[in-house]
């Protein structure tokens, strides 16, 4: 991979388990560098031991890749000495841990991952390739493949069919650029530019490549405990009902059109039939040989769900009140926009 761009791989890990080394051997090929920022910040205190690290065996699978399978010394382990900040002195969740790999990556490209999160081989030879044909590419983003329960079931709905299925995640990097936001991720440039304003590949260009983020963010029951304790204590106005959420359409689902953890808005459970990434392949070939040990949700109301007609109608029904939806809000914007032109030159004439 010499010839290709030089990538520094930015990750944050708060309980990795059991993704940490899988997702450390697949960026391993790809990668200049990989810099791990691990332990949680102040809002995420009752996941966290008493000095902000975590819980599970994460920092020691961190350290054991480190000794025995980084034999070109790529991995950089960051930790603190306490919790890290919940926000940055502008009030921005979760920037100083970003900052902290931001500022030590030597890269020539900065690619932030979550731990849980994954990409096929081939997809990213391709996307370095892409690099290395057209170094004037500043940002790169993706569109997620959400996975729920187990990895043959993803969960669509109206929030990721309106933006949040997009991430935003390579990003050009050099000498004066600033990691400025973390939520979205924004990067700025020497001259203070956003790299999204700049030459941008979109998510939508990589999709109609089949080109994919897989996001297992979903999978494992202890995963979605502690994302929704930490998600409620990190923004408890944006969702005051987390976890009861969990609690209810995730552990056992009563509301099966509620299934995403953005549980204020419709989305609905779909069978994947494709292809994982091979790391994500052998991760579930060691937990089901008991090579890992890691808590499985059973399936069975799922299989139920995927199987039943009247499931498929309602899911199509959702399709179909997403578009009417979108398109209704879109007249009305081309609508209201008419009107007040018409009114404008109304006023102009009487003048």
């Amino acid at each position: 991979m010499s010839r290709y761009p030089k990538v520094t791989f930015g990750i944050i890990v708060l309980n990795g388990e059991p993704f940490t080394s899988y997702c450390l051997r697949s960026l391993y090929p790809f990668a200049y560098e990989i810099i791990v920022v691990e332990g949680g910040h102040e809002g995420a205190k009752k996941m966290c031991t008493h000095d902000g690290h975590s819980i599970d065996s994460t920092l020691e699978s961190l350290w054991r890749f480190k000794k025995e399978e980084d034999p070109e010394n790529k991995v950089q382990i960051v930790t603190r000495d306490g919790f890290w900040p919940k926000l940055d002195e502008l009030g921005r969740c979760k920037t100083p841990q970003s900052r902290a790999y931001a500022e030590k990556a030597t890269g020539d490209y900065l690619w932030q991952v979550d731990i849980d999160e994954f990409y096929k081989p081939e997809d990213m030879q391709t996307i370095l390739k892409m690099l290395e044909d057209d170094p004037e590419i500043t940002a790169v983003s993706f569109k997620q493949i959400t996975f729920w329960g187990n990895p043959n079931c993803t969960v669509d709905g109206w929030p990721l069919r309106r933006g949040e299925a997009i991430y935003h995640r390579l990003f050009k990097w050099g000498p004066g650029y600033r990691y400025v936001t973390h939520q979205p991720p924004t990067i700025d440039d020497e001259r203070g530019q956003d790299l999204r304003s700049l030459k941008w590949v979109k998510a939508e260009t990589l999709a109609k490549k089949k080109i994919y983020m897989y996001h297992y963010s979903l999978l494992f029951p202890w995963q979605v405990k502690q994302k929704a304790h930490v998600y409620q204590a990190q923004s408890p106005q944006a969702c005051p009902e987390i976890v009861k959420w969990a609690e209810n359409n995730y552990f056992r689902i009563s509301n099966p059109y509620r299934v995403h953890n953005l549980y204020q808005y419709p989305s609905w459970l779909e069978r994947f039939s494709g292809d994982h990434p091979p790391q994500v392949r052998q991760m579930m070939e060691d937990i089901h040989s008991g090579k890992v040990k890691t808590a499985l949700r059973p399936t069975d109301d799922i299989e139920a769900l995927l199987n039943s007609r009247w499931y498929s109608c309602g899911r199509f029904a959702l399709k179909i009140g997403d578009l009417m939806d979108r398109n209704w809000k879109q007249a009305s914007s081309i609508i209201k926009g008419a009107v007040r032109k018409i009114i404008k030159k109304i006023i102009v004439k009487n003048n």
